[in-house]
């Protein structure tokens, strides 16, 4: 199936409307598609591993835009119908863990990144990265080569960024080393800003509801969309997050959202001190499976109370999933007063208005 197929399904699927903005990019990547299918022969594949053979030859795609547009949505799709063998899908940091880890094994290689970039071609056709980023001047320089290396074999770069190139690693140390790797993707790729006005995840959010009642099955279900519609990159389950020295399970995190189950996060030695760590960490968080706070779960509903007001003044997005309403979640007897306020700022914190408030890390 090409991506324009693959969209155009996705989108029915979710009960969108085909967005102009995305069209775009779906337009360019059918292109990149096509050349690849119709070029993907032996020939090809020998000539693209002789070091400048393949310069210029094909250009990558570098997409770039605001968070909740979608470019990992359709980068993902452009992978997903390509049919070759040889791609890779892999968030940035992944990627760049990759390399490092390479190149300790490689100290007695005189140039070591050659080595790398010849097998990172002679594995990888097309290599997609998801949320292209350069903060350390180290990563800049290793970067800088490698892409020139990638590029000389022929190798197919398409990427995702929040940033376009020309303000990568902007401000950062001796910068300056670092354009010539700017002007070598802009030679390279295609870039293309994703510039529409819609926020699909806050979209997604406004229409399905922030407050899931009853939690089960069903509402996990919905929860789970949630997450994998909001997430950016890699996904990690059932990871342990090192909070103040103390450890906190999770049941996903990604880049900008993290899943919790209630007694994870609200049980146990937790303190404002916690959230305050989480909430600046990431803009969206997920409560599962919140029971009924009765008199035996006076503690729980108190460090829940802490959690609402640090995620409202961060202005977090808070999803959750309760045994019942806001109006009847709290039935203990000491709390009445204070949960009072959680209840009204759970509420204010599903308005479009909250929704709409940029988070404050």
């Amino acid at each position: 199936m090409s991506i324009q197929h693959a969209y155009a399904a996705a989108v029915k699927r979710q009960g969108q409307v085909e967005d102009q903005a995305q069209l775009r990019v779906v337009d360019a990547l059918q292109k990149l598609e096509d050349q690849i299918l119709g070029t993907e022969t032996l020939a090809v594949r020998w000539r693209r591993l002789l070091p400048g053979s393949s310069r210029g030859r094909r250009r990558g795609i570098y997409l770039w835009g605001g968070v909740g547009r979608g470019k990992t949505f359709l980068m993902d799709l452009f992978f997903g119908s390509l049919n070759i063998e040889k791609k890779k899908r892999i968030h940035f940091h992944r990627m760049m863990r990759d390399i490092h880890a390479r190149l300790k094994t490689l100290n007695d290689v005189e140039d070591p990144l050659d080595r790398v970039a010849a097998d990172i071609a002679s594995e990888t056709h097309v290599l997609c990265f998801d949320e292209f980023f350069v903060s350390d001047i180290g990563d800049a320089m290793i970067l800088g080569k490698l892409l020139e290396q990638l590029f000389d074999r022929g190798v197919v770069l398409v990427m995702t960024s929040n940033t376009r190139p020309a303000d990568l690693y902007k401000d950062g140390l001796q910068r300056e080393r670092f354009l010539p790797t700017i002007a070598l993707l802009e030679e390279h790729t295609i870039v293309i800003e994703l510039d529409g006005n819609t926020d699909y995840r806050l979209k997604l959010l406004q229409e399905a509801g922030t407050f899931l009642t009853p939690s089960g099955d069903v509402a996990n279900a919905s929860l789970m969309h949630y997450f994998e519609e909001i997430a950016s990159g890699e996904t990690v389950e059932n990871h342990v997050l090192d909070v103040l020295g103390r450890d906190l399970q999770t049941q996903r995190c990604a880049k900008g959202v993290v899943w919790f189950d209630f007694m994870d996060i609200c049980d146990g030695p937790r303190s404002q001190e916690d959230y305050i760590e989480i909430a600046r960490w990431y803009p969206t968080v997920i409560v599962s499976d919140m029971p009924v706070l009765n008199r035996e779960l006076e503690n729980p509903a108190r460090r829940f109370i802490a959690l609402v007001d640090e995620f409202y003044d961060r202005r977090v997005k808070l999803i959750v999933s309760a045994a019942t309403n806001v109006d009847t979640l709290y039935q203990g007897n000491r709390l009445q007063f204070q949960f009072a306020r959680t209840a009204s700022r759970l509420t204010e914190m599903q308005s479009n208005d909250c929704l709409h408030a940029a988070h404050l890390a």
